[in-house]
């Protein structure tokens, strides 16, 4: 039970980063061949280390595996 509550808690302070746009959009990809789409699931920021901080929208499964894909000019997309 004790689990439940923590399921909602925001991330420590030092792993949200502050200001600073995502560097990369995660997508998985649903389909094969020219019928196949891609799904923005998430966003992730390059960090001075070399290592990447992903940030996964909602609570989905993810079996497959997921892509990052750098930002484009403008703004993640």
């Amino acid at each position: 039970m004790s689990n439940y509550k923590n399921r909602n808690r925001a991330p420590a302070p030092e792993s949200q980063p502050s200001g600073n746009p995502p560097t990369h959009v995660a997508k998985i990809r649903n389909g094969q061949g020219d019928a196949a789409s891609f799904e923005r699931i998430g966003v992730a920021w390059a960090k001075d280390d070399g290592s990447l901080f992903v940030r996964l929208h909602g609570t989905q499964v993810i079996a497959g595996g997921f892509a990052l894909y750098p930002v484009e000019e403008g703004g993640a997309r």
